[in-house]
């Protein structure tokens, strides 16, 4: 864990935002806005959206951006001529650019397979690591702890459940009896199997309770995202997965809870708004103050517990499977469901059909019990391979 010390009498925090123009990203430049005499953004990177990436750029003035995309190179270099900002492109340099010495803290707010690179780069320059992206974890989940072992670098989690478990385990040194890690259940926690053979993209982008990018919409409505949150809560905090137990939570006001040995159970309440983790994670050990929404504790009338309907949403059943296989069976499950999720957005598989593909993906993908970082990306290729096939 970082010291404590008195951050007023710190330079700036450098932070390099990987995936600045998504969801998480530009809430974390909100962040930085709110507290620019204590965090800069060094780095700012996106996939192809570069207009955006361009227009944070000259807000924000970061010493280098990169956009993934090499199509889009000429354009944003050209959009930023006339600023002394490095621009870059390509899978390389999203490594490379965030072992730069003037970098402080790398937030990792990329979606999907195509974050763990950097963050391993990132790693392995000693840089501690704000963690948004969980298919990191999902996909090599042992690893990157033994990494993080090795080059000595913590880990703050961002997505609000585990910072919640974060929180709650703070200055802890009891036995951790039960992670509860609550879900809103989507937006179509309360329909029969009948309705979902039904619903639309539309449908499933439309949630209840959270401002979230494409792909982790869909990803909860199907609770894939919670199933791979139990994955990574495991890799995180070092439970097993019998002691993880979701619970349906259609308020989202309990962002997750932590049972001890004794019995008593301490829980992390607050307004859903990502920027409380994403702002926690920057500042910590310290709060800052911030202006952001509080909890309205006369209007919270009805807080409800429910357990999920594992037949209904197979995904998060699915998410438990791999884990007790282990290897590099949540890698084929990750995979596969970047391929499923993509196609379920362009209308070219059903909602239900997901979960048969994923499943089907499990059964047919190379099994291998211990993976290096190079069977990680073979598994990855093979396994989209196999599912995108059934489409």
């Amino acid at each position: 864990m970082p010291k404590t010390t008195n951050m007023q009498e710190q330079r700036k925090k450098q932070i390099a935002i990987l995936g600045s123009t998504g969801s998480i990203g530009t809430q974390a430049l909100q962040v930085i806005s709110e507290h620019s005499d204590l965090f800069e953004a060094c780095v700012l990177t996106a996939g192809h959206r570069w207009e955006l990436l361009a227009e944070q750029a000259r807000q924000f003035m970061p010493a280098a951006v990169v956009i993934a995309d090499e199509q889009y190179y000429d354009a944003l270099q050209e959009a930023l001529s006339d600023l002394p900002i490095a621009v870059y492109t390509g899978a390389d340099a999203l490594c490379e650019v965030v072992q730069s010495s003037e970098v402080d803290m790398v937030l990792t707010a990329m979606v999907g397979f195509a974050g763990l690179p950097p963050t391993i780069s990132a790693i392995r320059a000693g840089k501690p690591i704000a963690l948004a992206n969980k298919e990191t974890m999902v996909v090599a989940g042992e690893l990157i702890n033994g990494l993080c072992r090795q080059y000595q670098v913590p880990i703050l989690p961002v997505d609000s459940e585990h910072s919640a478990i974060f929180q709650c385990l703070m200055g802890e040194q009891s036995e951790v009896e039960k992670i509860i890690l609550t879900a809103s259940g989507g937006p179509f926690r309360t329909f029969s199997m009948e309705q979902l053979q039904t619903v639309t993209p539309a449908q499933a982008l439309k949630h209840p309770n959270w401002d979230m990018g494409a792909k982790i919409t869909i990803d909860s409505a199907s609770m894939m995202n919670k199933g791979f949150e139990v994955i990574e809560a495991k890799w995180l905090f070092g439970v097993e997965p019998d002691k993880i137990q979701v619970v349906v939570h259609p308020q989202s006001v309990v962002h997750s809870a932590v049972q001890f040995a004794d019995g008593a159970v301490k829980a992390q309440l607050g307004v859903p708004d990502m920027r409380v983790p994403i702002q926690l994670a920057f500042s910590f050990p310290m709060r800052l103050k911030s202006s952001f929404d509080r909890l309205d504790w006369y209007t919270m009338h009805d807080l409800t517990f429910e357990q999920p309907d594992l037949k209904k949403f197979r995904c998060l059943q699915l998410a438990y499977d791999a884990l007790a296989r282990g290897g590099n069976m949540p890698c084929i499950v990750n995979a596969a469901n970047e391929v499923v999720n993509l196609a379920f957005r362009e209308n070219r598989c059903s909602f239900l059909q997901m979960a048969d593909i994923i499943e089907a993906t499990m059964h047919k993908a190379s099994f291998i019990a211990k993976p290096t970082y190079e069977d990680y990306l073979q598994t990855d290729a093979e396994a989209r391979q196999i599912a995108g096939g059934q489409l």
